[in-house]
């Protein structure tokens, strides 16, 4: 059994915050008489002095600075609680989980979560990242409310979000860079290309090959920073999101082929959900934040 309450801690703090027990008094509209009281109950319990005057001061002793640090840490949680509380009343999710694929841009993404956070600061957030049908397979097995993907999902309402530019590269020094023709498909097919391996289990395998052009040789990545980091590296050859490697292309680590066809794909990213019906609050406030950022979103036609 405790045996110092919430509100006695509450006094405690009171006093410090406002620099003494008449300043308390009036912030928190106590008495003095009852202010004291639980400081002088909290003292007892614990067996520690917890305040000491200097001249008009009240200051607190070492062991009340301790005791005042580990007890922010107990009201901060109380606040908490009731703030789940509140949520769980007014049906706001206490957590939502979202599968996206890496080619979505990454800035639009986290400035959408930050907005989300901030409205509801008490959310958790499951980000799963995803490549080609790991994020609607996800959504499928009820393992996220939404999905960002190259695909539309079956079983629930899809939209069109935006379309992702992709750009064929490879290292300046890459065989293929410090070609002075113009370069064909066929010109690739002697070179190692760097593909991305399909995240969802049920993928086939002529899906996970995607955008392979039957190169002799092949090398096959889970995750798109491993492609653009091999490629970099002067690896292989890819078409790689354009969003992703604005960086690498400035700094001179990757350069643009240049290819007399396909030296530029664009790919239509969809949004997905079961049912917008079921979609609390939280889930609601990431659509709205999603779709907003992606008007700005250079369309095929802008490209």
């Amino acid at each position: 059994m405790l045996r110092i309450s919430l509100e006695q801690w509450r006094m405690f703090h009171a006093v410090v915050e406002f620099g003494g027990f008449n300043q308390a008094s009036q912030g928190v509209h106590k008495s003095q008489s009852s202010i004291h009281n639980a400081v002088r109950k909290i003292e007892a319990s614990l067996g520690v002095k917890l305040f000491t005057i200097e001249g008009r001061k009240t200051v607190l002793t070492e062991a009340g600075e301790m005791i005042h640090r580990r007890s922010d840490y107990l009201l901060q949680e109380a606040k908490k609680v009731e703030a789940i509380g509140e949520t769980l009343s007014q049906g706001i999710e206490t957590h939502l989980r979202i599968a996206v694929d890496e080619i979505f841009p990454r800035t639009i993404l986290y400035q959408a979560l930050e907005q989300v956070s901030t409205q509801f600061p008490l959310v958790q957030i499951e980000l799963n990242e995803t490549i080609l049908g790991g994020a609607i397979e996800l959504l499928e097995n009820d393992e996220a409310e939404m999905a960002i993907a190259p695909s539309s999902s079956k079983v629930g309402f899809s939209e069109s979000l935006c379309h992702i530019t992709f750009v064929a590269v490879a290292s300046p020094n890459h065989p293929l860079s410090q070609t002075d023709r113009e370069l064909n498909l066929e010109d690739l097919k002697s070179y190692r290309q760097i593909v991305v391996r399909d995240s969802s289990q049920s993928s086939k395998q002529s899906r996970a090959s995607e955008g392979w052009l039957k190169a002799e040789q092949r090398w096959t990545v889970s995750h798109l920073y491993t492609s653009i980091d091999m490629i970099c590296s002067g690896l292989g050859f890819a078409w790689l999101p354009l969003n992703l490697i604005e960086n690498e292309l400035k700094n001179g680590h990757l350069q643009r082929l240049k290819l007399s066809q396909l030296a530029q794909r664009t790919t239509q990213l969809f949004l997905s959900f079961k049912d917008g019906d079921c979609l609390g609050p939280v889930a609601q406030c990431l659509l709205s934040e999603l779709r907003k950022s992606c008007l700005n979103l250079a369309s095929p036609e802008a490209t």
